[in-house]
């Protein structure tokens, strides 16, 4: 029972956390000028505001936005009440 324990408390403790890291921002489009509020899930080398940039900006220039600024970086108990805002780019990119 005791190599048990000691076998599943090492196999527990050799798999890394995996806290979900979310970020909302804010993008446009030019020609017409389109704006746009979203919330992306990042991955975790992704969870500073510098990197969530460096993360997100290709993800929105494949669709032809421009990433203007990360407003904050958050887990998983923010996204409810964010949801509704973002609307359609809720976890889009």
């Amino acid at each position: 029972m005791k190599q048990l324990l000691l076998i599943l408390g090492l196999t527990l403790a050799s798999v890394p956390a995996q806290a979900a890291c979310y970020a909302d921002y804010k993008a446009k489009q030019d020609d017409p000028l389109r704006l746009h509020y979203g919330v992306a899930e990042l991955p975790d080398s992704a969870c500073s505001r510098q990197a969530a940039a460096q993360a997100l900006q290709p993800r929105l220039a494949r669709e032809g936005w421009t990433l203007l600024n990360i407003l904050s970086i958050f887990g998983p108990e923010g996204l409810a009440e964010r949801k509704a805002s973002a609307g359609q780019y809720f976890l889009r990119y």
